[in-house]
């Protein structure tokens, strides 16, 4: 494991908040079980807990919890391969992910990542982790690591290195039971 992997991981496992790169865009993370951590988030990005955050995981293990309570074809339709990255918008019929993340819905939004980077970083970690857009609200996310030092060098505890992916654009995100889209 590379240093930065291994610095990176410490930090989320001692319920600290980093920024990395995800396919389109910089992202905030933390322990999503660990709430002082994500209201940190919340406040760096002034943010209200009524709108919930994105999950992202690099395996099916890592949210098995969330795909036992799911039909057959909606297991498969949510770990399908994407040619762009998808959130999906996923039943927790079992209360497995806690209010802080999911805000004011009963369904959590989960992205399995192909991000080199991101999936190294949930498989050192062990289970999925926080992705939101590393801004303020309102405002654009950030696509550099050198904007990301400038606005939150302060207010994270660790920023990786890296690079975004190839996406053009933060992740759609979809319904998994309607097919609704929400972005």
């Amino acid at each position: 494991m590379t240093q930065n992997l291994t610095e990176t991981t410490r930090v989320l496992k001692s319920g600290g908040v980093i920024a990395y790169p995800t396919e389109a865009v910089w992202g905030l993370g933390c322990d999503p079980w660990n709430e002082a951590a994500v209201n940190r988030i919340l406040a760096i990005k002034l943010r209200p807990v009524s709108k919930g955050l994105i999950l992202v995981a690099s395996c099916p293990e890592q949210i098995a919890p969330l795909l036992e309570t799911l039909s057959d074809d909606l297991s498969t339709k949510m770990l399908a391969m994407q040619s762009q990255p998808l959130t999906w918008l996923v039943p927790d019929e079992g209360n497995w992910i806690p209010a802080w993340i999911k805000g004011d819905f009963d369904s959590v939004a989960i992205r399995m990542t192909q991000h080199p980077l991101v999936v190294d970083l949930c498989n050192a970690f062990g289970k999925p982790m926080v992705s939101t857009s590393a801004n303020r609200a309102g405002e654009p996310p950030m696509v550099t690591r050198e904007e990301v030092v400038a606005t939150f060098d302060q207010e994270v505890d660790w920023i990786t290195d890296g690079f975004t992916g190839d996406a053009s654009s933060p992740s759609s995100i979809r319904d998994l039971v309607t097919d609704q889209v929400f972005r």
